[in-house]
């Protein structure tokens, strides 16, 4: 039997059709995710990793429809998913494989159910977004897409409940490192779609333009610009890790690997620095395999 067999039969995931839909989900995270499917698979208890693939798988497909292709057209194929996962999750049927792996993580896991409808009834924000003017818009952006868009996969590994409002709060922490993190780092992409994702009060700071962007000029504001807004995603993404101590403990190796990803991400951005306007930056493979194996041995020893 393959790993992947066995995690299935680790989550009580038996039945033969639904044990395909689930690999489905796995070979398009694993194409889309490498780094964070790598971490999941080797740091996540089986019991809980083909859920949390099957979350994402939804994420995903859901980030897909709001951001490919003409307005108009992405807001009606959002519309469309979004009542086919409504009329799933409320008879408890569907004829996708994407739909029925969520149908069937809902039902192991009941809380995801609210994460999901929270999700459906803000990600549209996405549709709306062509830049912001202000942080105080950035930050309305992260509560109302970012962090409604992560909640589905963080609370699938979080506290059973969250009463005091904690484990949500420092997710918002997290999740707002990472979404700043990726404006920044996602420049050239935005640039081709016609908008930035740095507010443009924080622009105009640093005596940069959007022109300036398109044009790829590399200027000392530029560069200035990338660090201040790298440092301030890393500040947020270190005060995320506060997160840990309020999860399951066979969860936290593989999300504080997440974090140190994010965190090496950050690295390679500023050493990037104004090439960004050419290109994303990431971590070196050799890099993320160093830690993901250094997570793994320190798991094991933990469980000693």
């Amino acid at each position: 039997m393959s790993a992947w067999n066995k995690t299935l039969t680790a989550a009580g995931i038996t039945d033969p059709e639904l044990r395909l839909d689930y690999g489905v989900q796995r070979r398009a995270v694993r194409q889309y995710r490498r780094s964070a499917y790598l971490a999941c698979r080797v740091l996540l208890p089986p019991a809980v990793l083909p859920h949390v693939v099957a979350a994402t798988a939804v994420m995903h497909h859901g980030d897909t429809l709001l951001d490919s292709g003409p307005k108009p057209e992405r807001a009606v194929a959002w519309a469309a998913w979004e009542r086919r996962v409504r009329t799933a999750l409320e008879t408890g049927t569907g004829d996708d494989p994407l739909i029925r792996t969520l149908l069937h993580t809902v039902s192991a896991y009941p809380r995801h159910r609210a994460a999901v409808e929270s999700y459906l009834a803000t990600a549209a924000a996405e549709l709306a977004f062509e830049g912001f003017a202000t942080e105080t818009d950035y930050q309305a952006y992260v509560d109302a897409y970012s962090l409604p868009a992560f909640l589905p996969i963080a609370g699938l590994l979080g506290p059973e409940s969250d009463t005091d409002g904690r484990f949500r709060a420092g997710c918002r922490t997290l999740i707002d490192g990472s979404q700043r993190l990726d404006f920044v780092n996602d420049l050239a992409e935005d640039l081709r779609e016609g908008h930035v994702g740095i507010p443009a009060e924080t622009l105009k700071r640093f005596s940069v333009t959007v022109e300036d962007l398109a044009a790829g000029r590399a200027s000392a504001g530029l560069r200035s610009l990338v660090e201040h807004e790298v440092e301030r995603a890393r500040t947020d993404l270190r005060s995320g890790r506060e997160v840990l101590p309020l999860m399951p403990a066979p969860h936290r190796p593989m999300v504080s690997a997440l974090i140190e990803i994010e965190l090496m991400t950050a690295e390679a951005v500023l050493a990037r620095g104004t090439g960004v306007l050419r290109g994303s930056a990431s971590p070196s493979t050799a890099g993320t395999l160093r830690l993901l194996l250094g997570a793994r041995r320190a798991a094991v020893r933990a469980q000693r």
